[in-house]
């Protein structure tokens, strides 16, 4: 399986900070160090063009990150500290997205080991999110006519608010968030399916409701292409997550969306979002179910 990776994924990020800006390259050690990745297999994007970010957000925004001119209310929204090589792995990240559905559509699954950036609204970032991948990856592949119809299923603790702001009038874009109801975002844009889980949500209940919202959205939308965001914070040892999910029970999230997306013969994408475990090595590991899972699936 090809995937998407660049040591440039790292910033430098303020000593202590909560976001374990680490965990893309202990990702990328630990995926190829057992095998699950092959090193001719990680394929190593350039910066996305403005061009195409400019598909998203808007040239404001776009100039404030690319050359720090953010305003301090703008970068405390975003919640992390503005430097040039944070522009660099955004744009970085965006273009391991666009290669990564580019390679899935040509593979059957590939994955980007970053991405998944689902806060990003066109004028502003937020909740550690700077560009919208997903997002401009979409309207990117679709200008060039690689697919017409698109569907995200989002699974990470945080309801991907900013794919729901930019994608609301977009018959074409199917988007599922399955989050924590009290969580953040508090304001949360309607998706064309939200599912909000309450404090403490385990995994039984969890996958129960998860295999129902598959089942209804295939029943009415046929996708030419999935993405997954397979944010590892529903996990109960989760600094922000506030749900109880066990490893076993995020192995079988794993095994459930990636398993049900094969079995349709369509292309998947998999892609990180959030994930805060006790230590940034445990993030990773986490986040590697999905990769592995994949592989053993795929074959």
């Amino acid at each position: 399986m090809r995937v998407s990776y660049a040591p440039g994924y790292y910033a430098p990020i303020t000593e202590g900070h909560v976001f374990p800006m680490r965990k893309f390259a202990m990702l990328h050690r630990y995926l190829t160090e057992t095998g699950t990745i092959r090193d001719m297999d990680v394929v190593c994007p350039r910066q996305a063009s403005v061009e195409d970010i400019t598909l998203v957000h808007t040239p404001e925004y776009i100039d404030g990150i690319l050359h720090g001119t953010l305003g301090k209310r703008e970068v405390r929204r975003l919640g992390l500290p503005w430097s040039p090589g944070l522009a660099v792995r955004s744009r970085l990240a965006v273009q391991g997205t666009i290669n990564a559905v580019m390679m899935a559509l040509q593979d059957g699954v590939a994955g980007n080991l970053a991405g998944g950036t689902h806060h990003a609204m066109p004028g502003h970032g937020e909740g550690f999110c700077v560009m919208n991948d997903v997002a401009i990856s979409i309207r990117t592949l679709r200008r060039s006519m690689w697919f017409r119809k698109a569907l995200i299923i989002d699974c990470d603790v945080h309801q991907g608010n900013g794919n729901a702001e930019i994608f609301a009038a977009d018959p074409d874009v199917f988007t599922f968030s399955m989050h924590g109801e009290k969580n953040y975002p508090f304001k949360k844009p309607p998706s064309n399916l939200d599912i909000g889980l309450p404090d403490g949500t385990g995994d039984r209940d969890y996958l129960r409701i998860l295999v129902d919202a598959l089942d209804r959205i295939f029943e009415s939308f046929s996708p030419d292409v999935v993405y997954y965001l397979g944010g590892i914070d529903p996990l109960e040892t989760d600094h922000f997550g506030r749900l109880s999910l066990s490893e076993h029970g995020l192995r079988e999230r794993e095994e459930t969306v990636i398993g049900y997306v094969k079995e349709k013969n369509l292309p998947l994408v998999l892609l990180l979002s959030g994930g805060y475990a006790p230590t940034e090595e445990l993030t990773a590991r986490a986040h590697a179910q999905m990769f592995e899972t994949a592989v053993r699936l795929y074959g």
